[in-house]
């Protein structure tokens, strides 16, 4: 039933610990272990009591065989079901682990003077981070992408596409950057009144990226060792005040939603 494997994670080390997270780890196996064991054992117990007394009042010879079949396809199933969610798993798992790091990285920011914001919850979608400080707002989504065993692991970056050593993702996240920066845009621009430059940021734990030649396209990609260079070499686009204002409108709107 094993998958395999022939990738590992971008991360050199896991994401620190978030606050309460050893509570949330005991909430978790207290439901799990004195919840749901126990109701799924009375769940088995009370069918098989209701299964006897079905053959109580509706006597019929024993059917072994038919009991055998299905239990083998209800096996087979579960095995199939099982197999098929592991690399999803996996997945959520990385992708969890890459946002949980590339937050805590962007804490250290907050010294230099950003307010930082993590998962803010759009209409069926999330936007991983956003920044806003001096340098302006950024909107940060974290691609977490498995590397190959062996080789390098490289982004190629044209200023328009986006490839993971040289295939295509299979959704464009040049496009997903945008579309999330000009909504956190409308959505200031309605609360506050005025209109705010959104500059979206990828970034890529774990990965070279290599420009081709373009210095910079509509979406900067970057892995995120880079960022706090990056944000340095920017201009200083906003005062004190419009920091606390687009600050204050979009912690209003994280809490209000």
């Amino acid at each position: 039933m094993g998958v395999a494997n022939d990738t590992r994670s971008p991360l050199k080390a896991r994401p620190l610990r978030n606050p309460g997270q050893s509570l949330e780890e005991q909430l978790r196996d207290t439901i799990s272990d004195l919840v749901f064991g126990p109701v799924l054992f009375a769940v088995c117990v009370a069918s098989i009591a209701a299964a006897e007394w079905w053959r109580y009042y509706h006597p019929a010879p024993v059917a072994p065989v038919l009991y055998s079949v299905v239990a083998i396809g209800a096996v087979a199933y579960a095995d199939y079901r099982v197999v098929r969610v592991l690399p999803q798993i996996r997945a959520l798992k990385l992708g969890r682990d890459g946002e949980k790091a590339i937050g805590q990285f962007l804490e250290s920011l907050r010294e230099k003077g950003f307010r930082v914001f993590h998962d803010v919850v759009g209409d069926r979608f999330n936007v991983d981070h956003v920044l806003i400080g001096p340098a302006g707002i950024f909107t940060i989504e974290t691609k977490t992408h498995s590397k190959p065993l062996r080789g390098r692991a490289k982004i190629e970056y044209d200023g328009e596409r986006i490839l993971l050593n040289g295939c295509a993702p299979d959704r464009d996240p040049v496009v997903q950057a945008k579309a999330q920066a000009s909504w956190l845009c409308e959505l200031l621009s309605n609360s506050t009144g005025r209109k705010f430059d959104i500059r979206p940021v990828i970034v890529y734990p774990g990965w070279f990226i290599e420009r081709n030649g373009v210095a910079a396209g509509p979406v900067h990609v970057l892995n995120p060792r880079r960022l706090p260079e990056f944000l340095e070499r920017e201009p200083a686009r906003l005062s004190r005040e419009d920091v606390h204002l687009a600050s204050f409108h979009l912690s209003r709107f994280i809490r209000t939603s």
